[in-house]
């Protein structure tokens, strides 16, 4: 994991944090300044943590997103009614996507975290569909947009899974859209990390390896949660827990509405949450509309 050097109160840890609040500062800490990264559609736990980089240690940190194909180096809080407003009106360039798939991933060297359905133990994943016959899948997922194009050639794969289960850690995948430490690769690399709900992962050897477990979590439980055989590095620890100022900035100034929650909970949770998302926007969006001087009716 990558450490920096911190002042008192960024270095002052907390107990007082959620699951969701610890995925960003996981994420935020494998961020180095300088660095240009990628967000994918629907993935405000990658959103949160990038922003939470961009405001503690990396400062030059670039971003562009499958929103409106754009890159961006001015952070924004997060919104959901409101997500095109940081690509659209902060952009520093605009592209296509075939520009940003056949140009800019190939020469920048991006480094993107995605969330996959289903993961097998040398970071293959499957974006497409659970089930054995691809035409008639128990289910079939919204896609993998460019998982199968930029994995082929990237070396700069980072993995995250926000609800640790053994329907997503699985021996065999139901079909491979991302390309892991696969014997059929011929250029880049597979993942290099995963971080999940229960714990902190490498792939050191092709694998993955448990690195860290959160607070709380026993080895025993990340285990009886993943479906093959967990390898464990000999010095596996505990992940360290958020600072008071990860966790300032992420409630206060980069996701004041919780949208990150969305990604941590379960079906009915995220539907209340969801509304009060909403309907707290609405009434900021009111704001921003009487700020901007377009008040309706006037």
């Amino acid at each position: 994991m990558l450490e920096y050097p911190r002042n008192d109160r960024e270095m002052a840890l907390v107990t007082d944090f959620t699951t969701d609040e610890l995925i960003c500062v996981c994420i935020a800490r494998q961020i180095e300044d300088g660095e240009v990264v990628v967000q994918g559609m629907a993935t405000p736990l990658v959103m949160a943590g990038y922003l939470l980089a961009k405001h503690t240690h990396a400062p030059n940190l670039q971003f562009a997103s499958a929103i409106s194909a754009a890159l961006v180096s001015e952070p924004a809080p997060i919104g959901l009614t409101r997500a095109e407003a940081l690509w659209l009106e902060r952009a520093r360039m605009r592209l296509g996507f075939a520009e940003v798939a056949c140009e800019l991933l190939p020469r920048l060297r991006p480094k993107e975290f995605f969330r996959p359905a289903q993961v097998d133990p040398y970071g293959n994943f499957n974006n497409v569909v659970i089930g054995s016959d691809y035409r008639h899948p128990r289910f079939r997922l919204p896609g993998c947009g460019g998982i199968a194009d930029v994995t082929t050639f990237s070396d700069r794969v980072y993995l995250y899974v926000p609800r640790h289960s053994r329907a997503v850690f699985v021996e065999r995948l139901d079909f491979l859209s991302g390309l892991g430490h696969h014997p059929a690769r011929r250029r880049g690399a597979g993942p290099r990390y995963l971080v999940s709900n229960l714990g902190q992962f490498d792939f050191a050897e092709g694998r993955m390896r448990l690195t860290s477990l959160h607070p709380g979590v026993t080895l025993e439980k990340v285990q009886a949660r993943t479906g093959f055989p967990l390898q464990v590095a000999p010095d596996l620890r505990e992940t360290v827990p958020p600072t008071e100022e990860e966790i300032r900035l992420l409630r206060e100034v980069i996701d004041p509405l919780g949208i990150r929650r969305l990604e941590t909970a379960s079906g009915s949770q995220r539907k209340r949450i969801l509304r009060e998302i909403l309907m707290a926007e609405a009434r900021l969006s009111g704001m921003w509309t009487v700020e901007r001087g377009c008040v309706p009716g006037a």
